[in-house]
């Protein structure tokens, strides 16, 4: 059982970095980045390479990592790189920049699978999330940058970085957590998943528009739903019955728990081309629950949105 309830972010896929996150006796620390003379205060940009990639991996447990691959060879590609570094200044060491070549970090080359560059990705506890490809204007990359923050908030990442030359800032103190998401929490974490629908139903009728509080009562009824199912009879009987709406949606419901989000979308919209009356409105409600748990922010959400429609009319 998770520590913490499921967030968008923790379902997302990865990247497998694995290979690349070194013990850290044999790590090299990464250096600081020449990815633009002057462009960011010194500590925000680092450049790394195949021996020193996994400092950044693990510098992404406390503060959001942005990795821009480059090839020094394609001066557009390190141009872009060049103003990432101005970017990520703005953000007054919530985010850091690493940059890599690709010409000399083959190693890095080869787990991304880089076919394109710039190819610009977040890194958080370790998590590569995609970002984009190619060179994208500075407005738009600001709205990703504020996007990775909202994921890494998420996740529980809201460390900072030191930034020299500038002035220190006074040390607030920290908000105190609700004590109803901490009993919500404390609930999870002793599988009593009434208790926390409970506190989370107090945090919204005090807050309606909280969406953090929204999201977590989602999560926590997917995980009561799931947790005394027996996968394998479930999956049995989904694969005898297709149009078993029980069936189906236990399926979908422990494809989502295990971060096959796009497989418990689809069979849900297929249940929905499948089934009419009811049953047709069963699924269709269950599949806007799950929508629901990700986030309308997601492109799979969107992407099933768009299909559900279809699926319907």
């Amino acid at each position: 059982m998770p520590e913490k309830p499921l967030t968008a972010a923790s379902l997302r896929g990865a990247v497998d970095l694995s290979a690349l996150a070194k013990p850290a006796s044999t790590r090299s620390a990464p250096t600081a980045g020449a990815a633009g003379p002057g462009i960011a205060p010194s500590g925000l940009v680092q450049q790394v390479d195949d021996s020193s990639f996994g400092a950044a991996v693990e510098m992404s447990l406390d503060v959001p990592v942005i990795l821009a691959v480059y090839s020094g060879a394609r001066a557009a590609s390190k141009q872009h790189v060049d103003e990432l570094a101005g970017l990520v200044g703005e953000y007054g060491g919530r985010l850091v920049l690493a940059t890599a070549d690709i010409d000399t970090a083959m190693q890095i080359r080869q787990a991304l699978q880089v076919q394109q560059v710039p190819m610009v990705l977040a890194l958080i506890k370790g998590q590569p999330l995609p970002l984009y490809m190619g060179p994208q204007p500075a407005d738009a990359v600001r709205g990703v940058f504020d996007q990775v923050l909202q994921a890494a908030q998420q996740a529980g990442v809201t460390g900072t970085v030191p930034v020299e030359g500038a002035p220190a800032a006074a040390e607030e103190p920290e908000p105190d957590e609700d004590p109803l998401l901490t009993q919500a929490y404390d609930a999870i974490e002793a599988g009593d998943y009434d208790a926390a629908i409970a506190a989370y139903d107090q945090i919204l009728a005090a807050t309606p528009d909280d969406e953090g509080a929204r999201l977590g009562k989602g999560q926590v009824l997917l995980l009561q739903r799931t947790a005394d199912l027996d996968a394998a009879a479930v999956r049995e009987a989904a694969a005898q019955n297709p149009t078993d709406v029980a069936a189906q949606t236990q399926v979908a419901d422990l494809d989502l728990l295990g971060g096959h989000v796009e497989d418990a979308f689809s069979r849900l919209i297929d249940l929905v081309r499948a089934t009419s009356g009811d049953e047709r409105t069963a699924a269709r409600e269950h599949l806007i629950g799950l929508f629901d748990i990700i986030g309308p922010t997601d492109e799979r959400v969107k992407k099933a949105r768009t299909a559900l429609m279809s699926a319907l009319y």
